[in-house]
């Protein structure tokens, strides 16, 4: 059952670069590769070093207050090391109350910028970009972490056997906090040492949450047309912007499409880009889908409310060029005045290139490869290596009806639970000064990083109540 043990392709992929080692590597590397080793400009003169970067993943390495930690501080050492041009953080929390994961850390009256500033130290090192993504949880925080979700609309999310509780909608006077708290967590990037930041629109968190006509049935200006739906995340990004200067640099993260049925749509993206574009953003990151439709895990459309033609299209995509989304990031570069960068799914170095000199994208992010081989880019960058590990291949419950795409809903989710739970453990092993433990089986990995979650979420509960009478939740 625990198929990562004896996967003939996990026996034969080796640690690139052991982690007791990945700092001595690094310095050896000598780039070979012109393509993905050619520095990228950005439109506000900041100079990404290659067209390699870690795509944010989230961490859980907060401590009881939500603040970064010595664990962030040997991560991301490792990562800077390991020859990526860019890194960007997991999504750092603008609400104490509400979090994407327990462990997240979290700017809001907290403190710890003696901490902010360890973790950008470290992660800088070799003189790569860090970048810190800015989140709210929204509607996807399960009920052991947040009591009371927050949302545009009262709709739940509909997965996980009830893990999520129905959110309340915010009003008008937290959307306009909200807003503010996006780009006073920006100021206190560039002041701790962070090279820029991003604005988390995608995935189905807040502001991802106000795009989508199926999350979003507000009557007032924050929701009906897609200009109204759209005021939140534009408004969070201009405040950005004015917090932290025109030679900043300042990303967006958003859906090609929430591939839902009455969801954002790839012609709503669109509409969106074009309105960014106005925004003074550096650079976009393409991604898809939410809780409730997983494409940023590369699966299919499931269930009743799943946009089949959506999904049909990043399948394609798939298919041809390893990407889940490259085909829209090509339709969005035809509007896009900024650069792209697509996440999801590159694990050859052929595709990379390809991706890049086709023009489809400026940037490859790589996410769950780096979970284990923090070494991976210098790698591919020097020619040493040709493809990435593949691990989702292995780390399944079984094949057929026991993998990622069973007709059983739930032998569809406890795949995906061992997958992420997996490599959430890899990144606490690298975190603690331990190396990858490559033998994990989705079972074990469910079991270990739930305990693992519950456990956090307990301890950090008294700091959570804590919230100021001002910002507490209206009666």
């Amino acid at each position: 059952m625990n198929g990562a043990t004896n996967s003939p392709h996990a026996q034969s992929t080796p640690l690139i670069c052991p982690p007791s080692r990945a700092i001595e590597c690094s310095a050896q590397v000598t780039p070979v590769d012109e393509i993905l080793s050619n520095p990228l400009r950005l439109p506000c003169g900041v100079r990404i070093p290659n067209r390699l970067a870690k795509a944010p993943m989230t961490e859980g390495l907060a401590d009881d207050h939500l603040r970064a930690t010595e664990k962030h501080v040997r991560l991301y050492r490792r990562w800077s090391h390991g020859g990526a041009g860019l890194h960007i953080t997991g999504n750092v929390q603008i609400d104490r109350r509400v979090l994407e994961r327990a462990g997240n850390v979290a700017i809001d009256d907290n403190g710890g910028r003696p901490e902010l500033e360890a973790w950008a130290r470290a992660g800088t090192e070799t003189g790569n970009q860090l970048w810190m993504q800015i989140s709210h949880a929204g509607r996807q925080s399960p009920f052991w972490i947040t009591g009371r979700p927050l949302a545009p609309s009262p709709v739940a999310v509909k997965v996980a056997a009830g893990s999520f509780r129905t959110p309340r909608a915010v009003t008008d006077r937290e959307i306009v906090d909200f807003v503010g708290r996006f780009a006073h967590v920006a100021g206190v990037a560039k002041q701790t040492g962070f090279t820029g930041v991003q604005v988390h629109g995608a995935h189905g968190y807040l502001l991802s949450s106000f795009l989508s006509p199926h999350t979003n049935r507000r009557t007032d200006h924050w929701g009906g047309s897609l200009e109204n739906r759209a005021r939140f995340l534009l408004d969070t990004v201009r405040a950005v912007r004015n917090a932290v200067g025109p030679d900043y640099p300042v990303s967006v993260k958003l859906n090609s499409s929430d591939f839902q049925s009455g969801g954002f749509t790839n012609e709503n993206c669109l509409q969106v880009v074009s309105w960014l574009n106005d925004c003074g953003v550096d650079l976009l990151e393409v991604s898809g889908g939410n809780y409730e439709q997983v494409a940023l895990w590369g699966l299919d459309g499931e269930g009743d409310d799943a946009n089949t033609e959506a999904s049909e299209i990043r399948r394609e995509s798939t298919r041809e060029r390893e990407a889940f989304f490259l085909e829209y990031a090509r339709r969005i570069r035809d509007v896009a005045a900024m650069p792209l960068m697509v996440s999801g799914g590159f694990r050859s170095r052929t595709a990379m290139r390809n991706a890049i000199t086709s023009d489809d994208c400026d940037l490859i992010g790589l996410g769950r490869p780096l979970c284990t081989h923090t070494d991976l880019p210098n790698q591919l960058l020097s020619g040493e290596v040709e493809e990435a590990p593949r691990y989702e291949d292995s780390v399944l419950l079984g094949r057929g009806e026991l993998g990622l795409h069973s007709t059983i809903e739930l032998i569809r989710t406890l795949n995906i639970m061992g997958q992420q739970g997996f490599y959430y453990l890899q990144l606490l092993r690298l975190g603690e000064g331990r190396e990858p433990d490559l033998t994990l089986g989705p079972l074990k990995s469910i079991v270990r990083n739930l305990s693992n979650d519950i456990r956090t979420s307990r301890r950090i509960k008294p700091f959570q109540r804590r919230v100021p009478a001002t910002r507490r939740a209206p009666g």
